[in-house]
């Protein structure tokens, strides 16, 4: 593809010739000739001395550049447009496989694609053009809009609505019971009927192996456009606003309201019935016992503003010292008592 063609594409100022041949995309440091690059973290800056790429994603501030470039106000953004130029999903004929159970009462939209092995039961309803890889498994009652994408081993449990455009990445569990039960007088526990439903919001992924609760009553909410990444936990009944991000691992315990445009990093554990305020963000393996404030940074366990807790951590690893000093001020303490006692 010529370079030309790639700016027009991605609406970038071009810098050099438009002729350029362009065979693919990689970083800057892993590019070689035919190469497109980019630049959006300035301590890669050196590397552009050294890259073989044959072009380069920069932004309009970044100087002069030694090869072509391709001017963007969002060179990051535009790299992963970039990468789509290159390499195309592939395309799922409208078919239903052999191998597939669809209930007869199910409602499938027109261009679905229903994989190897899928099972689809009664009353679903799917929208137009979704996808069922393989493995796939929707619960009676579920109801799911256009371009749903489901990797295999997926499952949407029993009533649960999915809106449009969502992709579900491989072993996603949509609607498996919350973790409900109440103590016996013999100390055994019962288990709570799971009667809720979780709903997702339009253009959500999920990804690997993560698991968002059905409510015990009412229902657990994930807004649109938000982003779960793999083996992340969302507990019953709990509510994730728009545009949040879950990082790996990330556990929220029942009843938990996230905000929007929240971020909440890898390994973060939310305690149930707290609210994390809209813009929040909290940084890898905080622990979060209690409600968090919109537009807060913070860190740590129990977290707390960010500056607190890493002034914090300064202290805390001068300890042991401290522990020195304060056993060598005892010790001159008790030898001055001792010599004005004689």
């Amino acid at each position: 593809m010529k370079l030309g063609e790639i700016a027009a594409k991605l609406g970038c100022k071009l810098e050099g010739d438009a002729n350029t041949e362009i065979r693919g995309v990689a970083g800057i440091e892993d590019a070689g000739p035919g190469d497109l690059t980019f630049l959006a973290n300035l301590k890669y800056r050196p590397a552009l001395d050294t890259t073989r790429a044959s072009a380069i994603l920069v932004a309009p501030d970044a100087g002069p550049v030694r090869i072509a470039a391709l001017r963007s106000a969002n060179p990051y953004l535009d790299f992963a447009r970039a990468i789509e130029l290159f390499h195309p999903l592939p395309k799922f004929p409208a078919a239903v496989h052999p191998t597939a159970v669809v209930a007869k009462s199910a409602k499938i939209g027109t261009g679905a694609h229903i994989g190897p092995y899928c099972f689809v039961d009664e009353d679903v309803e799917i929208g137009r053009n979704a996808v069922l890889h393989s493995f796939v498994a929707i619960y009676r009652g579920a109801k799911i809009g256009d371009d749903f994408f489901a990797h295999s081993h997926c499952a949407v449990r029993e009533h649960c609505r999915i809106g449009h455009r969502v992709l579900l990445q491989n072993g996603v569990v949509i609607g498996s019971d919350g973790f409900g039960f109440a103590r016996q007088s013999d100390g055994t526990w019962y288990k709570m009927r799971q009667s809720g439903v979780a709903i997702i919001g339009d253009d959500v992924e999920i990804q690997a192996q993560s698991a968002v609760d059905r409510a015990t009553v009412g229902e657990t909410q994930i807004g649109r456009g938000t982003k779960l990444d793999n083996m992340v936990q969302v507990g019953h009944a709990s509510k994730v606003g728009e545009d949040t991000l879950l990082c790996g691992q990330v556990g929220l315990a029942g009843t938990t309201r996230v905000g929007n445009k929240c971020i909440l990093a890898g390994q973060v554990g939310a305690a149930g019935h707290l609210t994390i305020g809209d813009g929040a963000t909290l940084t890898a393996q905080s622990g979060v016992p209690s409600d968090v404030p919109a537009g807060a940074l913070y860190s740590g366990y129990p977290a707390m503003d960010n500056l607190a807790w890493r002034k914090s951590i300064a202290v805390f690893n001068r300890l042991p010292d401290f522990q020195k000093e304060l056993r060598e001020l005892r010790a001159e303490v008790a030898s001055l008592r001792s010599a004005a006692g004689k």
